[in-house]
């Protein structure tokens, strides 16, 4: 992750072809040039795809240096994502959201509110060429992330973007794929899991379903299964997280799985084979029971077409073994097929970034004037 590709600087006019009535269209009467950018804003990682061919994905999180020894270290006022990740001991670390969208306890609204707007300030620094640009962005969210969620955000993009669409975040990656009927999307994230049917239209409130057990549920859950084993090794929570994702099943494979921790400092090997699939499976009845009720409750007659259609997306789609479990699952409803998106990382952002080229100016909220 960290990936950034940086291309040449050109107009969204020179690369993107829009309709008469879309965004690029409207945004063209503006003496200044315009950028387009789609945004996958997660718990975890933030991705962002550019009209002019850039693509990047960070950490989402910030670090501020905690004294004057650090900031001599740093030179900077702010580190982001996996900098910000790597130098923790030295910073003092924001993780603005929680379960997809800002953390809004009281102690940390506000600073996870400027949290946000530097992250995205950062990213977009590298999208444009001179800061000028009118800055068109479609955000996903979670799939039923409230009103009241969406217009804080809203808010807190007033100063850097032009205008804004927030959409649900399988809307963006089936949107992004041409998945526009007859199919069931899942984005397993970091904080969430969403689900979205798909069927020729908008989806409706109906038609998508979050869940607020996903990637970081996994990671307590295997965090306190090693700790209850194995009580004198040492290891941190992003560590686990890391194992999971390098190392993530939910099959039958019977391959074991060790890993380096410490006890007093010293390097032992454990294996967490058994403790690493009880902890990915956790999602599993969660992610089921949604499945049986977006199918259940759709029209009848078109309820095979759906459950024929299972894509899945996120990082937590690459657990070895995902697709399969989900197809057994399908057996009780009739059978299905699932599968799993080649690009996980930025199909969101991709996805986005199709949605802010194609869709007309009403669908846009303007921020300044």
């Amino acid at each position: 992750m960290g990936e950034a590709i940086k291309p040449r600087r050109t107009s969204v006019a020179e690369t993107t072809t829009a309709p008469a009535d879309g965004a690029s269209a409207a945004a063209s009467a503006h003496k200044k040039p315009t950028l387009l950018v789609g945004i996958d804003l997660g718990t975890s990682r933030t991705a962002l795809a550019a009209g002019n061919g850039l693509r990047m994905c960070v950490s989402t999180c910030v670090g501020k240096p905690k004294d004057v020894v650090s900031e001599k270290l740093f030179g900077k006022r702010l580190l982001f994502g996996d900098e910000a990740l790597n130098n923790r001991m030295a910073v003092e670390l924001v993780r603005p959201l929680g379960d997809g969208v800002i953390d809004t306890s009281p102690k940390k609204k506000e600073e996870n509110i400027t949290a946000v707007q530097a992250l995205l300030r950062h990213m977009l620094s590298h999208a444009t060429s001179d800061g000028q640009e009118v800055i068109y962005g479609v955000i996903g969210m979670p799939a039923r992330a409230s009103v009241d969620n969406k217009r804080l955000l809203i808010d807190a993009l007033r100063d850097i973007f032009d205008a804004v669409m927030i959409v649900s975040e399988p809307f963006t990656v089936a949107y992004g794929l041409d998945i526009l009927t007859d199919a069931l999307v899942l984005d397993i994230g970091a904080g969430t899991m969403d689900l979205c049917r798909m069927h020729g239209s908008l989806p409706g409130e109906d038609d998508q379903v979050t869940i607020d057990k996903a990637g970081n549920y996994v990671d307590r859950t295997l965090y306190a299964l090693i700790q209850k084993r194995y009580p004198e090794a040492q290891f941190s929570i992003n560590m686990i997280k890391l194992i999971k994702e390098k190392h993530g099943y939910v099959s039958d494979k019977e391959e074991r799985i060790e890993v380096q921790f410490t006890v007093d400092g010293r390097p032992r090997m454990f294996d967490i084979t058994k403790e690493l699939k009880e902890a990915c499976l956790s999602i599993v009845p969660d992610l089921t029971e949604a499945i049986y009720k977006l199918i259940g409750s759709f029209d009848p007659e078109f309820q095979k077409r759906l459950r024929g259609n299972v894509v899945v997306g996120g990082g937590g789609s690459q657990m070895i073994g995902l697709a399969a479990i989900i197809e057994k699952s399908l057996d009780e409803l009739g059978g299905g097929a699932v599968r799993i998106i080649d690009e996980p990382v930025y199909a969101g952002a991709n996805g986005a970034l199709k949605i802010a080229v194609e869709m007309p100016e009403s669908f846009w909220e303007h921020l300044k004037d």
